[in-house]
This record gives C-alpha cells, sequence and structure tokens, in this order.
C-alpha cells in the first residue's frame, strides 16, 4: 500500500536514484518522500496518476483524461443517430468516483460535447440530474451506480417513457446500468464505457454495450522510457501540454497519449495486436 511505496521512494533515493517514476497508488501521499528526492537532484515522473500537492513533481506522462470524456461524449451522440433514430433523446449520466482526480476530466470531457446539445433540446435528462455531484458514483462500484439507476428508472421513466441512452465513464459502471434498464424491463439504451474489460468487449461485439475506450499501457510505458532516454541525453523530458493538470500547487508538465474510442466497427482493428482482447473480435 502507501506505506511500502513511501518506503521504496525512500530506498531509491538513497540509492542515489537520478530519476524516480511514480504511479501513486494515493498522489496526495508522497510528498515528504519526493520533496527528499528532488532535495537530491532526482527527477520526478508521475506516471499514470498525478501527484498532488507538492512542487516535487518535474512531469507527468498519462493519457489524455479529458480527451477520454470528448471521445465518450461523441460515441453517445454518435451511437444515438445510428442506433435510435431521429431525436429529441432521453439520456441519464454517469460519473465516477469523487475521490478519483480523474473522475472530472472523463465528465468535464463528456459534458463538453453534451451540454450543447442538452441545451439545445436534441438530449433531454429525464432525471434532471446534470452535476458531477448528482451523479458521481462513491468508489466507482458497480452496486451504488446500479441502485442510483434503479431509482432513476422507476422515479422518471414509468410506463411507455424511455431510456435512449446513458454517459457511463467505464466499463463496470455501464454494465451495472446496463442491468438496471434490463430489470426494468426497457429496451437496451446506447452506453458509453472505458477499460475495454473482456466482459465489455463481448458486450460490445454482440452489439449490446455501445462503446469503451482503449488505452495501451504498452504505450504508456513505451512513452515513459523514451521521456528517461530524452532526459538523459538532452536534459529535458518531452511535453505536449502545459495548462490541464494543477496539482494544487503548481501546473504539472504533461506529455499525454491519445486514448482510443472503440465501438463494434472498429473493434477488430483496435485490438488486433492485443493478445486478449484481439481473438474476442473473431
Amino acid at each position: 500500500g502507501v506505506t511500502e511505496q513511501q518506503s521504496q521512494i525512500d530506498a531509491m533515493v538513497e540509492q542515489g536514484a537520478a530519476v524516480i517514476v511514480v504511479g501513486a497508488i494515493d498522489g496526495s501521499q508522497l510528498g515528504t518522500q519526493l520533496e527528499a528526492a528532488k532535495a537530491e537532484g532526482a527527477t520526478v515522473i508521475a506516471y499514470d496518476r498525478l501527484v498532488k500537492n507538492t512542487e516535487a513533481v518535474d512531469a507527468y506522462i498519462a493519457f489524455d483524461n479529458y480527451q477520454v470524456g470528448v471521445l465518450q461524449g461523441t460515441a453517445l451522440l454518435e451511437g444515438l443517430a445510428a442506433r435510435k433514430g431521429e431525436g429529441p433523446y432521453n439520456i441519464e449520466l454517469i460519473a465516477g468516483s469523487s475521490d478519483d482526480a480523474n473522475s472530472i476530466p472523463f465528465f468535464e470531457g463528456a459534458m463538453s460535447i453534451l451540454q450543447p446539445k442538452i441545451d439545445d433540446g436534441t438530449l433531454v435528462v429525464v432525471s434532471g440530474q446534470t452535476t458531477f455531484e448528482q451523479v458521481a458514483t462513491q468508489g466507482w462500484k458497480a452496486e451504488n451506480a446500479q441502485k442510483r439507476m434503479d431509482t432513476v428508472l422507476s422515479g422518471y421513466y414509468e410506463g411507455d417513457v424511455e431510456l435512449h441512452g446513458v454517459l457511463s465513464p467505464n466499463d463496470t459502471l455501464a454494465r451495472a446500468a446496463l442491468t438496471a434498464v434490463d430489470q426494468a424491463g426497457k429496451d437496451v439504451p446506447v452506453i458509453t464505457g472505458q477499460d475495454s474489460e473482456v466482459e465489455s468487449v463481448k458486450s460490445i461485439v454482440a452489439g449490446v454495450q455501445y462503446s469503451t475506450i482503449y488505452k495501451d499501457t504498452r504505450e504508456l510505458v513505451a512513452q515513459t522510457i523514451a521521456s528517461v532516454v530524452e532526459l538523459q541525453n538532452c536534459g529535458e523530458i518531452p511535453i505536449n501540454d502545459t495548462e490541464q493538470y494543477d496539482n494544487g500547487v503548481k501546473i504539472v508538465p504533461a506529455y499525454l497519449l491519445t486514448p482510443k474510442i472503440v465501438t463494434q466497427e472498429n473493434a477488430a482493428e483496435v485490438y488486433a495486436d492485443d493478445p486478449t482482447l484481439g481473438p474476442l473480435t473473431q
């Protein structure tokens, strides 16, 4: 856990590590260790999770979480047009856990696409629940998302009111929402996801879940290694974003990789090189 990670960093500092790459379990509890590393002249790179509330981080390498949301919002609109005929469309929103720094960029990215369509009446959030606080899912737990969807469906979708679409930030919550919809006896809505979980990839191939997101961690590893090499050769880490990631005390320069949207149409192509997911599309 966190204490183990703290002592690992201490050990690296003692061994005189020039570069420390941290995949933080809890991004807010490593400040002391990383400040010690910086004092010894190490370069600190945050990997996949931002390190919060400390000056002692030089760069962040991750997939672009805001872009994940943009892709999810776009997929929802495309899926509605493809599968549900003419609008307006009744939709509901689900967000991730409020204690995960990634949840808000996912939601804000999606809403940058969906809000204009809510404003012009193309999309109707029947429950009226549109703020992050109203739609967040504590602990990213499937049962919490399912319980909320049960309540929303019984409260707002009585009789023949249809639910056409659901914004879901990941695959686990998408499947939970689909379970709630099924139990309420409603047609399958167009629903988004993320993480390319096996169960959801099978569902997408079968035409049930509409979309997911693929983040090839091999790309993340390759970029991190390339960054360390670049740092050794030129004294600089490649950066392509200097605005998005405020850790509470500084904007952390970032190198953001592009996530991929996956639907039934392109799944075979996107997963072609993935030994686990590729075969599911055959």
